[in-house]
């Protein structure tokens, strides 16, 4: 395969990750060291996000491409994308709290849902509770109407018991 084919095979990889992620974050990783480098990926990696190094103009060519254009302004220097094409929440989660830890890595921007965000949108996404903490805080609200009536039911019941 000639460079020129594997770079067009790069484009249309990137192209397809943008297309079908749920959310894309990118990030500058530069003061990382391979050992905290690591750590990151794992993270990410255990949480079903693809964490991948490419080239800017390899990924201004994907942008052009899906028309997300928007994003070009942030793919300067040293970047790399983080790709979730399951939870939302995940990579914008797991990067800021890994920058929290470590000043080295500072997030730029991303893409939610076909939408290109800034930092400030980012970090946001990461206050978000997880799926599974929406999903519990979603139950016990649907619970809750239940749970009275059945102590209301057995108040009663008690009461009439009593008399």
């Amino acid at each position: 395969m000639s460079v020129r084919e594997e770079k067009q095979q790069t484009v249309s990889t990137i192209a397809t990750k943008l297309r079908e992620s749920k959310s894309t974050v990118l990030v500058d990783y530069r003061g990382l060291d391979v050992g905290q480098v690591t750590e990151l990926r794992k993270q990410l990696r255990d949480s079903g996000v693809e964490f991948k190094v490419y080239k800017n103009t390899l990924a201004r060519r994907a942008t052009q491409e899906t028309e997300m254009t928007d994003l070009d302004q942030y793919l300067v220097g040293p970047t790399a994308i983080a790709f979730s094409s399951e939870d939302v929440v995940a990579p914008a989660k797991i990067l800021a709290d890994f920058a929290k830890k470590n000043e080295a890595l500072e997030i730029k921007a991303g893409i939610v849902e076909g939408k290109v965000v800034d930092v400030t949108e980012i970090k946001a996404l990461a206050d978000l509770p997880s799926r599974e903490g929406l999903l519990s805080m979603v139950l016990s609200v649907l619970q809750a109407p239940i749970r009275n009536f059945a102590l209301a039911t057995k108040a009663v019941a008690d009461q009439k018991e009593g008399n």
